[in-house]
């Protein structure tokens, strides 16, 4: 995947999700999922762009 993708991803589609229809990660699986996506990143700007795209980056798991 790169950046163009990743900017194509961002932008959405018609099969968007409803925020309301979502539910929270468990905390293990968020911390699993953080690995993943700072082990593929490729540097510390890309990996808490992902994180927050994600919403599991630090500071939207605090709230």
């Amino acid at each position: 995947m790169n950046r163009e993708d990743l900017k194509m991803a961002a932008k959405g589609s018609a099969n968007d999700i409803a925020d309301d229809d979502l539910e929270p990660l468990a905390d293990e699986t968020a911390r699993q999922a953080q690995r993943v996506v700072a082990a593929y990143a490729e540097d510390a700007d890309e990996c808490r762009m992902l994180l927050s795209m994600l919403g599991i980056g630090p500071s939207s798991r605090g709230e």
